[in-house]
């Protein structure tokens, strides 16, 4: 596997990066915090056409783990970051009362569901371990995926967006095959695959692209990822950036045709999907 970047941010590299580590950004720079893949390249796909058309030197600060990117942002330390589907940016700017914007959407990354040692879902056994990202922004979309596969019952009277593993772990109603769920940190779902500590790894897709996964080819169990998909991705500011031309130019780039059809030609197995507004 491609070795997980550790939650020190790193610059990524870029024909128009401006100087890695600095909070000095002159008035035609912007500093964007974006996972490793595929977004910082996206990102970096974007980066000459900011350049050439308005005159943007887009710098792209590459971190690893979820909590950082918000709270860099709502501290100013960058302008804005690319790393969060929509239910995690509205509970984490909820629970931790960042005065952020959703500026824009950009592209889906079907959710995957792997196993070293299945190749169907009608090998599970029960009582089966299944290996569940900690986000509790991903646990209704997890489970929404396990019912599909028919693995799970999900409740009636409850918000899929709100639904956790706890809803369903200990009900003999929802859980009939007494599955057992255990919730790692997104950024190290690879390593439990690799090292088989579930016979169901549920991965992120950004994280499954960089442990050299093909969520298309590799997943058992794979997300119906369609447009009005709720968990898009997103680009988000603060409220006291997000109408600066800055961040308007990128949301246009990043929503132009040539960066979609980038998105479609580089992961044309479907792992990314992009979206329109």
């Amino acid at each position: 596997m491609k070795k997980l970047l550790s939650a020190v941010s790193v610059c990524a590299l870029c024909l128009v990066l401006a100087a890695c580590g600095s909070d000095e950004r002159g008035e035609n720079e912007l500093k964007v915090a974006a996972t490793l893949d595929p977004q910082s390249k996206i990102l970096e796909a974007a980066a000459p056409i900011l350049l050439e058309t308005y005159g943007i030197e887009l710098e792209i600060e590459v971190l690893d783990e979820y909590n950082i990117f918000n709270r860099s942002l709502d501290d100013k330390e960058i302008d804005a970051n690319f790393f969060q589907h929509l239910p995690f940016y509205e509970k984490d700017t909820k629970n931790n009362g960042y005065d952020l914007v959703n500026v824009g959407q950009v592209h889906i990354e079907p959710f995957g569901i792997y196993s070293q040692t299945l190749t169907s879902v009608e090998e599970l056994q029960e009582g089966a371990v299944v290996v569940v990202s900690n986000s509790v922004a991903d646990n209704g979309r997890i489970l929404s995926i396990l019912a599909d596969a028919g693995l799970i019952v999900l409740p009636e009277d409850i918000d899929v967006l709100e639904l956790t593993i706890q809803d369903i772990s200990k009900s003999e109603k929802y859980n009939p095959m007494n599955l057992e769920f255990i919730e790692v940190k997104p950024e190290l779902l690879i390593l439990s695959y690799e090292n088989n500590e579930g016979d169901l790894v549920a991965i992120n897709g950004n994280y499954a692209i960089q442990g050299g996964l093909n969520p298309s080819k590799d997943a058992v169990i794979l997300e119906d990822a369609t447009q009005d998909n709720p968990y898009v991705n997103i680009v988000a500011a603060r409220k006291d950036n997000a109408d600066d031309k800055k961040i308007k130019a990128l949301i246009e780039v990043l929503q132009s045709k040539e960066i979609q059809d980038f998105i479609t030609n580089t992961y044309s197995d479907g792992s990314v999907i992009p979206v329109s507004e």
